[in-house]
């Protein structure tokens, strides 16, 4: 399981990155998170709409009610320019976080 804090630091990423396939809606954001992960990183309710909210205050999804076949209305997230542009560099920094980590996990120790 991945921890709390490792999780909520990489939502942003993720969430625009699952938007950047298409739109989508709370409960499947979720569901898409946790069939990526293999079921280590978990997501709720009170997780993840804060964070959808924010991002939507900054610009980087917006969002609009859709009802289909009759069903009760959806909030459909869909990722935007400025939130596109969020997602590359987002990924340029993780990129480099993940290098560093590397590169640290595959040092040789050294003598002293």
């Amino acid at each position: 399981m991945i921890s709390k804090n490792l999780t909520a630091a990489s939502t942003k990423p993720i969430i625009l990155g699952i938007l950047k396939q298409g739109n989508s809606y709370g409960y499947l954001i979720i569901k898409k998170i946790k069939e990526i992960s293999g079921g280590q990183m978990k997501y709720s309710d009170g997780m993840l709409y804060p964070v959808l909210h924010r991002l939507e205050k900054e610009g980087l999804i917006q969002s609009k009610w859709t009802m289909e076949n009759e069903t009760r209305p959806r909030k459909y997230y869909e990722i935007t320019k400025l939130g596109k542009e969020a997602l590359v560099s987002e990924q340029k920094q993780w990129s480099q976080v993940n290098a560093v980590l590397n590169e640290i996990w595959n040092a040789k120790p050294t003598v002293k």
